[in-house]
């Protein structure tokens, strides 16, 4: 009989603790929920800060003395920041670990906010030195997002068990939109209509200062380590590719070229259409309010669809399909979204197809970034999942910029019913050739990837094939 010192039984109490259940090599613990929880703070503020001006783009514009050209900026630089950072936040991610990522992504996203608030203090600051400070601010919480929104698929990989990995994964993707819900929520409300004072915004960029403080404190004292005690999962448990090997591996993998293109120009159209959706709706006679409201239905609708998208294929594995229907439907979606953007008066329904758009364009975002895991294993989580990212954000940029060239002036018909900026220094335009440009953009990329994607699970065949070799011998229905 093996005798069990007193220092080895302290060790086993302590690889123990919170272990919520387990197979005969592989375990989760507890605490998996905690790192996501943290995860879910951090994305759920740094889309805040993303966000915090674009529902209030035209007042934004009146304060810093401003363009809405200019505005726009503070938007596109987390697209800019996140292309050359996405490759190293893979790198940091994949090679020093999930702990040393999140701890430098809190950091940062507590200290661009915080250079917000300061550009906004009344105090003798001239136009010329206080915008370029807010877009400081909002650089620096661009650095962090790469290494916020790239870190779910990996969490989901390396701490939680196979049924469980596209749940987590859609957990902690959708805190992000959640944030820009949160955004388009309070920006409109915090923002009065009738004066735009600096107290105003030194509140409204101050709040948005609550969550990135929680959220370093949650990570500096509770993500204790990168990896869990036991591994969850045979995929967990071997080793990834390392970064450069694993590029190499993608350059030559078809499947995820396919779903790297198609789910960047999907990423791309989201973040396009929450940076001018104000701007598109204003010069027809909608208020802030009401494109505040699209926003968040449009992400509302997106977080149910997706958490029912992630349960269905933690059960079924049917990654392709949900994928391919979802796409098509938020084509069809994005095109109906178009084509009303183009009247007045109809509140409702912009806010109800915006709804719908949501509802299938969100349920893409986790399952295809578990898809990408899927078809490129054994490359790391965070290089095959954050390319897709920063496919995204290059895309974005460009929509970004073909929308204001697209951008027409408002014929003087519709010119009386704009509502945009309160004083008139604010020159509204016609984004109707942008978002019927963008509808098309949509349809084509749906009809690309129902024909060219489909992919091989090599994640889920690897842990299959684990799982067989591990198989104690039967004979005659006798274990050997």
């Amino acid at each position: 009989m093996e005798v069990v010192n007193g220092n080895d039984q302290e060790s086993l109490l302590k690889s123990s603790v919170n272990v919520e259940r387990s197979t005969t090599d592989y375990r989760v613990y507890r605490r998996r929920w905690f790192i996501l929880a943290v995860l879910c703070v951090l994305n759920l503020s740094n889309g805040t800060i993303w966000l915090s001006f674009a529902p209030i783009a035209d007042q934004t514009a009146e304060f810093y003395n401003v363009s809405l050209t200019t505005v726009n900026w503070l938007s596109l630089v987390y697209m800019i920041a996140s292309i050359p950072l996405g490759l190293l936040a893979t790198w940091l991610l994949d090679t020093l670990g999930l702990r040393a990522g999140i701890i430098l992504a809190a950091c940062l996203n507590l200290i661009g906010p915080g250079l917000r608030v300061v550009s906004a203090i009344p105090m003798d600051m001239s136009d010329s030195v206080r915008f370029p400070l807010v877009l400081i601010g909002q650089t620096v919480a661009a650095v962090a997002q790469p290494f916020i929104i790239e870190s779910p698929a990996k969490v989901a990989a390396v701490w939680f068990a196979q049924n469980e990995r596209a749940t987590a994964n859609m957990i902690g993707s959708m805190s992000n939109p959640l944030g820009l819900l949160l955004a388009n929520i309070l920006s409109p409300a915090l923002i009065t209509t009738d004066k735009h004072a600096a107290n105003d915004f030194v509140l409204l960029l101050s709040v948005y200062c609550a969550l990135p403080l929680l959220g370093l404190l949650m990570a500096l004292f509770g993500v204790c380590s990168s990896e869990p005690p036991s591994p969850p999962t045979a995929s967990a448990a071997a080793e990834s590719e390392s970064f450069f090997q694993g590029l190499k591996k993608l350059a030559r993998n078809r499947q995820y070229w396919v779903l790297c293109v198609v789910f960047g120009s999907g990423l791309g159209l989201f973040s396009t259409l929450t940076t001018i959706l104000e701007q598109v709706l204003c010069p027809r006679g909608y208020d802030d309010s009401i494109s505040g409201l699209c926003a968040a239905l449009m992400i509302i609708c997106g977080v149910v669809g997706a958490g029912v998208a992630g349960v269905f294929v933690d059960k079924t594995k049917m990654f392709q399909e949900v994928v391919k229907v979802s796409y098509a439907m938020a084509g069809i979606g994005f095109v109906i979204l178009a084509v009303l953007s183009r009247y007045r008066n109809l509140d409702a329904v912009m806010v109800v197809s915006s709804g719908i758009f949501g509802f299938f364009g969100f349920a893409l975002y986790p399952i295809s970034l578990e898809l990408a895991v899927e078809v490129s294993y054994p490359v790391a989580e965070a290089t095959s999942a954050g390319l897709l990212v920063v496919s995204g954000q290059i895309q974005g940029i460009i929509l970004v910029f073909l929308a204001q060239a697209l951008a027409l002036p408002l014929s003087a018909g519709d010119a009386p019913y704009a509502n945009c900026g309160t004083n008139g220094d604010i020159v509204p335009q016609d984004n109707t050739v942008t978002m019927l440009v963008f509808a098309g953009i949509s349809c084509v990329a749906a009809v690309v990837q129902i024909i060219f994607l489909h992919p091989e699970y090599k994640r889920l065949k690897a842990e299959r094939e684990e799982a067989e070799a591990n198989k104690a011998p039967t004979y005659n229905g006798v274990t050997i």
